[in-house]
């Protein structure tokens, strides 16, 4: 992974500069060869450095005989879908703070169905979801929410039924807010909230929470500091008591019911947070192109997956889950424009 990539030289700063750079499949290509093998060609199976000429885009090893390209092995991996819709993909999910749905990206790219569209988008949250490496530290807000189908009438709070338990938590350093994390839990007791905090949170950091009872067992061994704010004593509203996780629970809800329409299967559901997650947390990124960059970069180094991977399964009926409206399937158009110089490559 570069440490420090140069904006407009290692990746485009806007839109204008996002279809200069990459007007074909060869460019895009010549792109994900460049992030995978930034020092020159290392064969994935022997390991050894160095190929021979061979077909466009296309290495050789010089030491196994076997040939690779670009995308082989990576999320990429033997796709029907031109490049140039795979980058405009990234980009149009890393450039707005919204997203994009299945049905946006499908009808903007000319996609042959709602199945490719969805396909991709979910393999780009695959990538997202091992993205989330460094714990939360310092003071952390945590609170839980309920996501996902419409709920029963009755219940309401931590007993509503028909939905999911989302565990939240976000750091905190006076009025600003830092790193978040949004999770699916089985429920809101203590043993799944002891296990959040173990995934979630570096011990020695200082946990703030509301007075509910599950947080006393759950922090007695994680290893944090806990400091209760307890709504019904003090009299504030909970959005007042814990400003950071509330402000995350409404900005998750607003992505989930805006721009997904609240159709989000309950199965799918964490790949969804944790593409806000992804965005969210690179909030402060000099450009929206280096979270374009840092996608592809991580995409080139997951391994690949087919839709029938990546959908999840009932549990009862063991069928796969219908990701939406299906139509008859034709190859879709490239993107591409003609080619100008490859900037990445100046070096």
């Amino acid at each position: 992974m570069r440490t420090s990539p140069t904006a407009g030289k290692d990746y485009p700063t806007s839109l204008a500069q996002f279809r200069s750079w990459f007007p074909t499949d060869a460019d895009c290509s010549d792109y994900l060869d460049w992030l995978r093998w930034p020092d020159g060609f290392l064969c994935p199976s022997c390991f050894s450095i160095g190929d021979w000429a061979d077909l466009a885009g296309i290495h050789r090893c010089s030491g196994c005989g076997r040939r690779f390209s670009a995308t082989s092995g990576t999320i990429f991996h033997r796709t029907r879908t031109p490049l140039t819709i795979w980058f405009e993909a990234a980009w149009l999910m890393t450039v707005s703070k919204q997203g994009i749905s299945a049905l946006s990206l499908q009808r903007t790219t000319g996609l042959g169905s709602y199945q490719s569209a969805w396909t991709m988008l979910q393999k780009f949250r695959t990538v997202m979801s091992n993205s989330h490496h460094e714990l939360l530290s310092g003071n952390v807000e945590m609170d839980e929410t309920y996501l996902g189908g419409k709920g029963k009438p009755g219940v309401t709070g931590r007993g509503a039924a028909g939905k999911l338990v989302v565990a939240g938590a976000i750091e905190r350093s006076g009025r600003s807010f830092g790193r978040a994390r949004l999770q699916i839990l089985p429920d809101a007791k203590s043993p799944s909230l002891e296990r959040f905090i173990h995934q979630q949170i570096q011990p020695g950091s200082t946990l703030v929470t509301d007075g509910w009872r599950g947080y006393l067992k759950a922090t007695k061994n994680a290893g944090v500091q806990h400091e209760i704010h307890n709504v019904s004593v003090s009299g504030l509203p909970a959005h007042v008591s814990l400003p950071g996780v509330h402000r995350l629970f409404s900005l998750v809800r607003r992505v989930l019911d805006g721009t997904y329409q609240g159709s989000v299967q309950s199965e799918q559901l964490q790949g969804y947070l944790d593409e806000f997650i992804y965005r969210f947390n690179r909030r402060h990124a000099q450009s929206r192109g280096l979270v374009f960059f840092r996608l592809l970069e991580a995409s080139v180094e997951a391994g690949p997956s087919s839709y029938q991977d990546i959908a999840r399964v009932h549990r009862r009926t063991g069928t796969i889950s219908r990701v939406g409206p299906t139509t008859e399937y034709y190859a879709p158009r490239s993107l591409a424009n003609l080619s100008i110089a490859r900037p990445w490559r100046s070096s």
